[in-house]
């Protein structure tokens, strides 16, 4: 079997014989209804493939507010960099403006000291020639000081108001975003308890059905991905940089996924992706969604290892592609960082972090 296929089809089997080896699976009819002793609420699922369905769509949810989370925390790290810049901007716009006002005043100060009459007129009554055509030279050379030093100290006022407008609407924006990461934060935390609160009502045979059945809608979905020979057209070897994210990011298996976090001991999924990169020494946007839009995208056919596969229609979701149709991600509250089928969730398509890098 060529290299590039074992993976993928040790990943099938293992899928496949998970499936077959539970007891007293038969998939082929519809998912069992719940004991009659699982509390259920109107309006509740009445079947475990109901209950698995639902609880996905929570956890779907929690992971559109962990989104949300994230990009505001981003920006309000910008946005807190930015007034502290603004900040320091405007103590050196004041001490410059003091530094010019005191040029300003040695001036009035000279002038005061020659008996209040302006430079022209002492010269209009000096009566020497010589000392009238030196001093006139002086005397234009002093007003076009002058002159400099007012269209500088204007610059610098016009500057200084500049700064305190900017570091104003940077604090507004700031105190939104904030307002944006609690309601986010809100969001995430009722619908993460919402999910393990259905699990929790569920038995101990009916929680091991619920996972053999998102098993086996994995490996339908991986297995109809795989059905399409697009392993045969992918044959793109990894960039130097796209092996050290690979590295940074298997290395991570086995720990746990926590929204909002970007490690080192606990992870989200762009927080693990964004971190593998970063060790690679490649930067790249926090939130799945911002790596979506801002990262070039490149087609299925062509991506190789290092390259993030974006899923859902509203790039909720990131996993790191990592060779023979697998990927390693950070799956959802509850579960690890772990290597599944790239197929095994809908994909929306593909992006390259280094996408100047050469093969």
């Amino acid at each position: 079997m060529p290299k590039k296929r074992r993976l993928a089809a040790a990943i099938t089997l293992v899928c496949a014989l998970t499936v077959l080896a539970a007891p007293g699976t038969a998939f082929a009819d519809p998912a069992p209804t719940p004991s009659t002793g699982t509390p259920v609420l109107p309006g509740q699922p009445r079947t475990l493939d109901e209950v698995g369905k639902q609880i996905d769509e929570l956890y779907r949810q929690a992971a559109v507010a962990t989104d949300a989370y994230n990009l505001a925390e981003e920006q309000t790290k910008q946005q807190s960099a930015q007034i502290v810049r603004l900040a320091q901007q405007i103590v050196q716009g004041q001490e410059k403006i003091k530094r010019l006002k005191d040029r300003a005043g040695a001036t009035a100060r000279m002038q005061y000291r020659n008996g209040g009459l302006p430079p022209g007129a002492q010269l209009l009554l000096s009566g020497d020639p010589d000392s009238f055509l030196d001093g006139a030279n002086r005397l234009r050379q002093g007003q076009q000081a002058a002159q400099g030093l007012l269209a500088e100290l204007n610059r610098t006022q016009a500057d200084l108001a500049a700064y305190s407008k900017d570091a104003s609407a940077q604090w507004k924006n700031l105190e939104a975003n904030r307002v944006k990461k609690e309601a986010a934060k809100k969001d995430i935390t009722e619908k993460i308890a919402a999910a393990e609160k259905i699990q929790s009502q569920l038995k101990e045979q009916e929680r091991q059905r619920l996972a053999e059945l998102e098993q086996k809608r994995e490996f339908d979905s991986q297995t109809a991905w795989l059905s399409t020979g697009v392993l045969k057209d992918i044959s793109s070897n990894a960039s130097e940089q796209g092996k050290k994210a690979v590295k940074f990011a298997t290395d991570q298996i086995g720990k746990a996924y926590v929204w909002g976090a970007a490690g080192p001991d606990t992870f989200d999924c762009s927080g693990l992706t964004s971190q593998a990169w970063l060790a690679a020494g490649h930067p790249i946007p926090r939130t799945s969604q911002e790596q979506w839009a801002q990262l070039p995208h490149v087609a299925i056919k062509d991506m190789r290892p290092g390259d993030l596969i974006i899923y859902f229609a509203d790039a909720t979701h990131v996993g790191m592609y990592i060779g023979d149709g697998a990927i390693v991600h950070s799956p959802r509250p509850g579960r690890t960082v772990t290597i599944t089928g790239a197929g095994s969730m809908p994909i929306l398509g593909v992006v390259r972090p280094d996408s100047q890098a050469n093969s």
